[in-house]
């Protein structure tokens, strides 16, 4: 599969934990998944083979729904 470079403003993370349970939840889905997070931002970059919708699913269900 493709590595794609998805980009996600996730207006609920907030700290560290947050940062965690996003880590946590992408690597459920691509344990080869790379994750670049900028807490200030709320943003979150995700080198991965997954789709984006998958990825968007999978975040919203552990709390930090994309927008």
């Amino acid at each position: 599969m493709r590595r794609i470079m998805h980009e996600f403003k996730l207006p609920d993370m907030t700290c560290g934990h947050c940062e965690g349970v996003v880590r946590k939840t992408v690597a459920a889905l691509d344990a080869a998944a790379r994750v670049e997070v900028d807490l200030a931002a709320h943003e979150v970059k995700v080198d991965s083979a997954q789709p984006r919708e998958r990825l968007a699913a999978a975040l919203a269900e552990a709390g930090y729904a994309p927008q």
